[in-house]
């Protein structure tokens, strides 16, 4: 039963997989990268030449919290905590203090602290390969990603539920709950990415995700892909 059930699922996908040809993903980077280079935010983290350090902090800073909040914490952190020594220095009790303003303070104290034993232990350098990166502490798929795209520029989904939305939206919805493990999702957004300009591809869906493309009264009567969405034309 389950090995059917399994068949019939892998035999949909792939035939899901083939509508969306290389043209229509195409069409779609070509169209997020053009509303990017006039529309897109300015952030401290996406400036030219920072640290492997503040990238890697606000990567963790960012995680479910909005990226405005994170703007107006992120300098006021940096500077209290310039490196991996002094966050590993530091009291866990302050450690959490110090991250209250953002909330999830518990969660984060901890992982910044694990982290930071790991990172000194090795003097700041990072591992290379995606199985290596995985093994640390804070290295989920979305932080793993991010370093591959950010550290060492190889093309990687940064492959959150606002990314999510606006590829399932566009292109059609996945099959599974956890987006982490859905293969049609999954090979989507890497496919989406494979481009020399990944880095802005990954900040414009983030962007349009955020100004456009919203979880509740999406704009889209004045969205730049309204004409090809799917969203668009089995809702409006």
């Amino acid at each position: 039963m389950l090995r059917n059930l399994l068949y019939l699922y892998v035999n949909d996908l792939l035939k899901f997989m083939k509508k969306i040809n290389k043209r229509s993903i195409e069409y779609f980077q070509e169209n997020i990268l053009e509303w990017f280079e006039i529309n897109g935010r300015n952030f401290p983290w996406r400036k030219h030449g920072i640290s492997n350090y503040k990238i890697i902090i606000s990567e963790v800073l960012l995680q479910r919290t909005k990226a405005e909040t994170i703007a107006k914490f992120y300098p006021t952190f940096l500077n209290k905590y310039p490196s991996w020594k002094s966050i590993n220095k530091s009291r866990l009790s302050t450690l959490e203090k110090a991250l209250i303003p953002i909330g999830l303070y518990r969660q984060r104290s901890v992982l910044l602290k694990d982290l930071a034993k790991e990172m000194v232990k090795f003097n700041g350098r990072l591992p290379k390969t995606k199985e290596e990166i995985q093994k640390l502490p804070f290295a989920g798929q979305y932080i793993t990603n991010a370093i591959l795209q950010y550290i060492y520029h190889k093309p990687a989904p940064l492959l959150d539920i606002n990314m999510d939305r606006v590829l399932e939206r566009y292109f059609g919805p996945r099959k599974l709950s956890d987006i982490r493990y859905d293969p049609y999702l999954q090979d989507l957004a890497w496919k989406v990415v494979k481009n020399k300009d990944a880095k802005k591809i990954n900040w414009g869906i983030l962007d349009f995700a955020a100004l456009i493309c919203k979880s509740h009264d999406p704009l889209c009567f004045g969205c730049k892909l309204r004409n090809s969405c799917r969203y668009v034309k089995l809702t409006l």
